[in-house]
């Protein structure tokens, strides 16, 4: 798979490269495509673009279940900037939350 196949089949199915996207979401776009473009259901209907479709949703669904996650530390505060200004800044009193009493 390259990148470009990624981006094509991201096209077909009506996503942007941004998007957040889950099995699910995928799945179900999948479904409501296939039934617009399925021949058994249309007789009009183009079979390329049902192999087009099918193919679309391999690459995606591929790329998504290959995806490896990573659970260190730098990822993690990564990916949850919040954390990783209150794990920066924990100590400072004012950042933390925490005043001195007088």
């Amino acid at each position: 798979m390259t990148y470009n196949e990624l981006k094509e089949a991201l096209y077909l199915f009506g996503f942007h490269e941004n998007d957040l996207l889950s099995i699910k979401r995928i799945k179900q776009r999948h479904r409501s495509l296939a039934r617009k473009a399925h021949p058994d259901l249309h007789k009009n209907a183009d079979p390329e673009r049902m192999r087009k479709l099918n193919e679309a949703a391999r690459i995606i669904m591929d790329y998504v279940q290959s995806y490896r996650f990573s659970f260190s530390a730098e990822e993690f505060y990564r990916q949850i900037p919040e954390e990783h200004l209150r794990h920066q800044y924990s100590w400072d009193p004012i950042w933390a939350g925490q005043l001195e009493e007088k």
